[in-house]
């Protein structure tokens, strides 16, 4: 059972080695949500991710006969380092298994502690079948990323850093994968506070503990789909399922769309990388229902490589209409660009990029013989809705491309 004794037996195991990272009050999420909110920054964890808890609280508990027949679990990244930095803490041999799919940081940064790493399958739940078969074949001792008790246990660890440092926490929001971590978290903190509220949010495309709670038993969802590649899961933990179900107050579920925006905000208010999985909790503050609380958002990690960082900072930008392109058919003249750019520049526009194609139209003498299409910086919508508009007022029928 997830039992007090064995919280404060975790904690004894994790102190002198892991990070306590404290908590973050944010004035810019404050004010936007009219609750006060603290952030958990488990992104600034050692491997970069909380799984580092739950992984080296077990691993700490199996014998040495075990840790040498060999370790071996399935992971899209952040329990793959977790187990590689405490297989190589507790000198055990590990395979990892990793979906195909696994940002390349991940990969990488879970090889440099001496596991072997398996890619296998395009989500977790493919990875976790071939890991399952591994296990057996080579005897190794299958450590589940989520549905066990002991990586609970060492999950649940975070609740008493953040009581410790914030009695009067109201809510905790937390990350929904397969549950190991809500139900640790949840479970110990209801323990030490019966009062706290706890939710979970889950991506809407992968909403697989939202779904077993409302059917009252372990729902497997036929498909997912989101961005957040770390709680990408069909099925819950049936192991941990009952103390979600006893101890969760309620799931919020967000589209990909809104960790999108979220990102932006972290970045640039906290100047932190928070990868999308850790970014639902911050993403669910505006869907709370309270006000006037103490918050506290857990960020679960921040392991993205920088292509992602990069696209999401491009989609956000574009989101908010701080990037913005758009396409006009002019004719083949002198004069026409020096227009274009004259009007962007006198409404205080920034070109980024500019593509000016003389062979859009067979006819170089139509007036709409030539296509310019145009990126580039506004501050925002209303800005954006500016420039087209004086485009317009000039005579261009200019049309914003998505």
């Amino acid at each position: 059972m997830l039992t007090l004794e064995k919280f404060r037996e975790a904690a004894a195991v994790l102190q002198d080695v892991i990070l306590d990272t404290g908590l973050i009050y944010s004035k810019h999420f404050t004010q936007q949500t009219e609750n006060n909110v603290w952030f958990k920054p488990e992104n600034m964890q050692l491997t970069g991710a909380y799984k580092i808890r739950g992984a080296l609280y077990k691993v700490s508990r199996l014998s040495s006969e075990q840790r040498e027949r060999g370790l071996i679990t399935a992971s899209a990244g952040n329990h793959a380092q977790g187990l590689g930095f405490a297989s190589q803490y507790y000198h055990a041999k590990a395979t990892i298994v990793m979906p195909e799919t696994t940002p390349l940081v991940k990969v990488n940064n879970t090889k440099a502690y001496g596991v072997q790493v398996v890619l296998s399958g395009n989500i977790y739940d493919d990875a976790y079948t071939h890991a399952i078969q591994l296990a057996k074949e080579n005897n190794y001792e299958f450590v589940h990323p989520f549905n066990d008790l002991d990586i609970a246990t060492g999950q649940g660890t975070l609740a008493f850093e953040i009581l410790r440092l914030l009695p009067e926490t109201d809510v905790i929001l937390v990350p929904v994968g397969g549950g190991g971590l809500i139900a640790g978290i949840a479970a110990l903190a209801k323990t030490l506070k019966p009062a706290i509220t706890i939710i979970g949010v889950e991506p809407s495309g992968a909403a697989c503990m939202k779904m077993s709670l409302k059917e009252g038993k372990i729902t497997s969802l036929h498909h997912v789909e989101t961005i957040a590649d770390g709680v990408a899961v069909r099925t819950p933990g049936d192991i941990i399922f009952p103390y979600v179900q006893k101890f969760v107050d309620d799931i919020i579920t967000v589209d990909d769309k809104k960790l999108v925006d979220v990102f932006l905000d972290l970045m640039e208010s906290h100047k932190m990388i928070v990868e999308n999985a850790g970014l639902l909790s911050a993403a669910a503050l505006k869907y709370l229902e309270v006000k006037n609380k103490n918050v506290v958002a857990l960020l679960s990690g921040g392991n993205m490589d920088v292509i992602t960082i990069s696209s999401l900072v491009q989609h956000g930008l574009r989101n908010r209409g701080r990037i913005f392109t758009f396409s006009v058919r002019l004719p083949d003249r002198p004069g026409e660009l020096y227009r274009i750019s004259g009007i962007i520049a006198r409404e205080r526009g920034n070109i980024i990029e500019l593509r000016h194609n003389q062979f859009v139209d067979i006819n170089r003498n139509s007036d709409k013989g030539t296509e310019l299409v145009v990126t580039l910086e506004a501050f925002g919508h209303e800005h954006k809705n500016t420039i087209m508009t004086a485009l317009s007022q000039e005579g261009y029928a200019a049309n914003v491309v998505p």
